[in-house]
């Protein structure tokens, strides 16, 4: 018993026994190849997937600010291109409509002188007539008063005549006079 006493006392209860060692050996292995072979490649597929997906959505941002950036540009430079236009178009209305009052001014113009002209021909027309008609009845009136004064009948055209004209000069400067 003392052997057997000396037997057990020399084992380590700590210590693993061989076998316990190999099998921990061979199912760490088993584990490590079946984990390298298959847990480990789909890790790196997921991880490359999501390292694509994340640089893939910053370069699509990117690109998207970069679309962003440009369609602002464009957009104000059309805006810019418009409000130049409209400033263009407003100045040639503004000009248009100069013009149109220049010309309208002008024809009124022509016009009122058109209308100054022809009655001023009318007037003129009307006093030579007038004239004409007063001298007429000036001169037989002078003619019959020249009769009641004279007291002899003036039936001769060329005395009348005479008598009218040197009447009438003697009207109009006495006219003149005052």
């Amino acid at each position: 018993m003392h052997v057997m006493a000396a037997e057990v006392m020399t084992i380590n209860p700590l210590v693993p026994s061989m076998a316990e060692i190999v099998i921990a050996l061979v199912s760490f292995g088993v584990l490590y190849y079946l984990v390298a072979k298959f847990v480990v490649p789909r890790f790196e597929e997921v991880y490359k997937e999501r390292t694509d997906a994340i640089e893939g959505g910053m370069a699509r941002a990117e690109v998207a600010q970069a679309q962003a950036a440009a369609a602002l540009e464009q957009y104000q430079e059309q805006l810019a291109d418009a409000r130049g236009e409209a400033a263009q178009i407003r100045e040639e209305a503004r000009a248009q409509g100069a013009a149109i009052l220049a010309e309208m001014r002008e024809q009124a113009q022509a016009e009122s002188a058109r209308l100054v002209a022809t009655a001023q021909t009318h007037i003129e027309a009307e006093r030579a007539a007038a004239v004409s008609s007063l001298h007429a009845e000036v001169g037989t009136l002078a003619s019959q008063l020249a009769e009641k004064i004279v007291g002899e009948s003036l039936a001769d055209d060329d005395i009348q005549r005479r008598v009218i004209d040197r009447f009438l000069a003697d009207l109009e400067t006495q006219s003149q006079v005052r």
